[in-house]
């Protein structure tokens, strides 16, 4: 097991949770190329993606089926202004590759944001530290392994 990999294993574990993680032979550097290998909806995905905040790191994990509308996430976090991270700050804050990041296991705590649709799926998969390995969990796991706060991530009245 890659040792990315290990680490959200241990931590999973940590939180009592089963680990349930899967090698992808293909690799999964896409939502749906995940989804398509799973053959799940890509909705189901849970994207973990690093942003910046203002000038702080933050983690969204956002559905598969959408992208973030930085303007409307910014508005409901209170900050001014959110946008992408570049490679080094994702591998800074994570310890993992972009197309492989997992909502666990990184080198320290990251304030975490969790689009609420997610909540509409019974399981999801989201990275497990290299663009190999999915893990599953449901959306109350999620939010528990995270300590993640509930948001909307794109403009309700939008979609």
């Amino acid at each position: 097991m890659h040792r990315n990999t290990q680490l959200v294993h241990d931590a999973l574990e940590a939180h009592g949770i089963a680990p349930e993680i899967l090698e992808l032979g293909a690799g999964a550097h896409t939502a749906q190329a995940a989804a398509d290998q799973l053959e799940i909806e890509i909705g189901a995905i849970a994207n973990s993606l690093i942003f910046t905040a203002d000038d702080h790191l933050i983690l969204v994990m956002t559905s598969g089926a959408h992208r973030v509308d930085t303007k409307y996430l910014a508005t409901a976090i209170g900050v001014r202004k959110v946008g992408r991270a570049s490679a080094e700050q994702v591998r800074s804050a994570t310890g993992q590759p972009i197309g492989g990041v997992a909502p666990t296991g990184h080198p320290g705590p990251v304030p975490t944001y969790i689009d609420s649709t997610l909540s509409r799926f019974p399981e999801l998969w989201a990275g497990a530290g290299t663009p190999a390995t999915m893990l599953r969990l449901t959306y109350p796991e999620l939010v528990r392994l995270t300590n993640g706060t509930e948001v909307d991530v794109t403009n309700p009245e939008e979609e």
